[in-house]
């Protein structure tokens, strides 16, 4: 063994940092995309935000031109607040600045309802509140704490918690069961329960005292009511199936999540990233550059490299931000080019779903667009990645558009797995609920309809659409 130099040439992919945070910018989706050009301004001196209105120099050339007055007393008198009913006629244009002589606004830039609402009342804050005005000694009030901070966003209480918090308080199992009884009484009714069948109790004794069918099936016969073993459920209450029936649509409008009314997570809006639109028989495919910053170059930075005052080291430095601002002002134009392109190849391929709706969606693949487009399935890939298109069925991502192929009988072309599903939620749905379709029926019904499937395949698709087994979807009352 002996070490040796000698010479190799090969050829490699060297990702470069530019390469990288092109790539990187290819995949985000709007609002990141927003957020990482809001980090750059902060941090390259060299770009800038081209989509300021006014600067601050001509905001004070502005002061300078037309001092502000001060306030007399007939600007005192002509205060549109005093007439209470022209003030509130003309709030959503109007709104007053004293000594400034009033400032005018659009009804797109006040603020909207939304913005306006205060803060929702959480499940927690109406459970303590209901304690607070609770008639209750100071340690069954610290045990109440206790027990509604472990009440999850639903409603329950975990059972395997009462020890823990007996332990933690110094105080008997029986003491935390006892105030646990109190919080079960609280609004809303079936709070603080243990399981679903404690939760449906409450809710039966509370507002269906007299039902003893309704309580007969909630204490003994959850079970069977899954199961839909209806003569076990005759046997056992010696009652009538028209009582029985009665029962469960009662037992259908009892709440099984108390805690849904307080759920406070706000709702996640979606902003298209680009917008595809009909004029006359074509679609024009549009971008969204809404709230997207107009970056350009500081000629402030530019003119200090013509100077040529600044040293060896600015020069240096100014450059380096000065490619760095450049390459990465391209690589945002060539994101938004590469969207437009898919979106335009997406429409050419789905014509008839734009047309007709999402029974006429037709199987794609990423290699489909690449070819189309003369670029690699990759790059397709990241751009359909957290982006969103608004077309006139709808809004969708643009990974929506990529289905499998499901053959199809007698030449009529083959049909997209997302077609499928939307059909077979349409035969479900129009099924006789005391007769539900079973998977094998609903492969027989669509291999008429020209579409070979397997039974496997249909049970996949319909457990994609949360849609339960015939067994259990199966109305006995």
């Amino acid at each position: 063994m002996e070490l040796k130099q000698y010479l190799k040439m090969s050829q490699q992919l060297v990702m470069t940092p530019q390469l990288q945070q092109a790539i990187k910018l290819l995949q985000l989706s709007r609002i990141e995309l927003v957020e990482q050009i809001q980090n750059e301004l902060l941090e390259n001196p060299v770009l800038e935000n081209d989509g300021e209105a006014t600067s601050s120099e001509e905001i004070s050339k502005q002061i300078e031109a037309e001092p502000l007055e001060t306030e007399s007393p007939e600007r005192v008198d002509k205060d549109p607040t005093e007439n209470w009913e022209q003030f509130v006629e003309n709030y959503n244009q109007y709104s007053y600045a004293p000594g400034s002589g009033g400032v005018r606004y659009s009804d797109d830039e006040m603020p909207t309802i939304e913005q306006t609402l205060a803060e929702a009342e959480s499940l927690t804050q109406h459970l303590d509140w209901q304690l607070q005005m609770t008639v209750l000694t100071d340690e069954e009030r610290l045990i109440g704490e206790e027990i509604i901070g472990n009440i999850n966003t639903d409603g329950y209480f975990n059972a395997d918690m009462i020890p823990a918090i007996a332990e933690q308080l110094n105080v008997e199992v029986e003491d935390v069961e006892s105030v646990l009884e109190v919080i079960q009484e609280f609004d809303p009714i079936g709070v603080g329960a243990r399981n679903l069948r404690e939760c449906l109790m409450l809710q039966a004794l509370h507002f269906y005292p007299d039902e003893d069918v309704v309580i007969g099936l909630i204490d003994r016969h959850l079970e069977n009511l899954e199961k839909k073993d209806v003569q076990a459920i005759l046997k056992d209450l010696d009652c009538e199936l028209e009582d029985v029936s009665e029962g469960v649509k009662i037992i259908g409008h009892l709440e099984p999540k108390p805690g849904r009314g307080f759920a406070t997570e706000d709702p996640q809006y979606i902003t298209p990233d680009v917008y595809v639109q009909k004029v006359g028989d074509e679609y024009i495919v549009t971008l969204n550059e809404d709230g997207l910053p107009k970056l350009k170059i500081s000629n402030f930075y530019q003119n200090q490299l013509k100077a040529g005052g600044a040293s060896s080291k600015e020069k240096d430095f100014i450059q380096d931000k000065f490619r760095s601002a450049v390459w990465l002002i391209r690589s945002i134009h060539q994101r938004q080019n590469t969207i437009r392109k898919v979106t335009e190849s997406i429409v050419r391929f789905q014509r008839e779903f734009l047309d007709q709706g999402v029974q006429f969606l037709r199987p794609l693949i990423l290699r489909d667009v690449a070819d189309d487009i003369g670029m690699h399935e990759s790059t397709i890939s990241r751009v359909t990645t957290n982006k969103y298109v608004h077309t006139p069925q709808g809004i969708f991502e643009l990974k929506y558009f990529f289905n499998s192929r499901i053959q199809s009988a007698g030449g009529g072309g083959d049909l997209a797995s997302e077609s499928v599903k939307q059909r077979i939620k349409k035969l479900v749905s129009e099924e006789d609920p005391k007769k539900p379709l079973s998977d094998q029926k609903l492969c027989e019904i669509l291999e008429k309809e020209g579409t070979l499937i397997a039974r496997r395949t249909v049970a996949k698709y319909r457990e994609m659409l949360n849609i339960a087994p015939s067994s259990k979807r199966k109305k006995v009352f």
